[in-house]
């Protein structure tokens, strides 16, 4: 069930990928619903996600570096014709930016569904290009065995991107003095989650695996948010006592802290037969260049030490 959690307009933005004014535009079309709370205008997460689902395009004004322009934003899966860029991380907007800026790019559109669900996808054909932060409990390895799993037979190409701090979101302070993953078997604490399907819903689920926890056991296990941000402005409002997202997001909120749990290889994925055709060219040469670096280089809480570089083949 996922929680009516209310936003700022900045949230939205944050969320969207877009400028503030530009939410601010969205909602006097009447296309997004919001109301107010003494002067200031609030919207609820819900109405945002049925924004998302509704609207097949999202053209933004903004001179802001890390926001889309004129990205097609596809969140509705079908079998429609296009590029599809499957990936919730906002490296991969900068990305989709560059690729239609590029002189041999094109126009991409971009699928917000989880790392499971987009390898799924890749599969089925459905998507060109998926990412994933999938870690398994088993092997201690990022993405490489749920590559295998989830495409069989289906020979990949996995791509580094960047690697992320994955950790607990508390309330600024940590009063309930969280520390790690042993700490999801105390009574005492509600926690908010992620969606199924998710890099870091997985990630949970695996240690409560290892941990022989039962996640039926834990306060706020069912309530699910569909993104790292959503779930880090639920706890600066005391909507629980732990959520679990990358550091990027938690520096974004107010009245949270973040507890560094590990670091995790956000990675893209492509099927080799795809790998020598010009939008793929174009887009390795995109990664491995000083500019997308240089821009990706200036988003706190990612590391692109081995950006562009291919780590494995399947």
């Amino acid at each position: 069930m996922q929680e009516n959690i209310v936003l700022t307009p900045q949230e939205v933005a944050d969320m969207l990928k877009i400028a503030k004014n530009t939410v601010y535009e969205i909602i006097k079309r009447g296309e997004l619903n919001s109301y107010r709370v003494g002067k200031k205008v609030r919207v609820d997460l819900k109405d945002v996600e049925d924004y998302k689902n509704k609207t097949k395009s999202i053209k933004t004004n903004n001179n802001d570096n890390t926001s889309p322009q004129n990205i097609i934003f596809y969140d509705d899966i079908s079998p429609l014709s296009g590029f599809v860029i499957c990936g919730q991380d906002i490296l991969l907007d900068i990305l989709s930016r560059h690729l239609q800026m590029h002189s041999d790019g094109m126009q991409s559109m971009r699928s917000y569904i989880g790392s499971y669900n987009g390898l799924f996808e890749l599969y089925h054909g459905k998507v060109q290009i998926a990412t994933t932060h999938l870690w398994d409990g088993e092997t201690g390895i990022y993405n490489i065995p749920y590559v295998k799993r989830l495409l069989p037979g289906v020979s990949t190409i996995i791509i580094h991107l960047a690697s992320r701090l994955q950790g607990f979101y508390v309330p600024k302070g940590n009063p309930k003095n969280l520390k790690n993953w042993n700490d999801l078997k105390r009574k005492d604490i509600t926690i908010i989650n992620r969606e199924k399907g998710s890099g870091t819903r997985i990630l949970l689920d695996e240690h409560l695996k290892i941990l022989n926890i039962d996640s039926s056991k834990i306060k706020g296990y069912n309530r699910e948010i569909t993104s790292h941000l959503a779930i880090a402005s639920s706890i600066s409002r005391g909507g629980a006592d732990i959520g679990i997202g990358i550091e990027s997001s938690a520096s974004q909120v107010k009245g949270v802290d973040f507890i560094p749990l590990q670091t995790e290889d956000l990675d893209i994925v492509i099927k080799k037969s795809d790998a020598k055709k010009l939008p793929y060219k174009t887009i390795l040469n995109i990664l491995n260049s000083k500019e997308f670096k240089m821009e990706v280089e200036g988003i706190e809480g990612y590391d692109t030490n081995n950006l562009g570089k291919i780590i494995a083949e399947t």
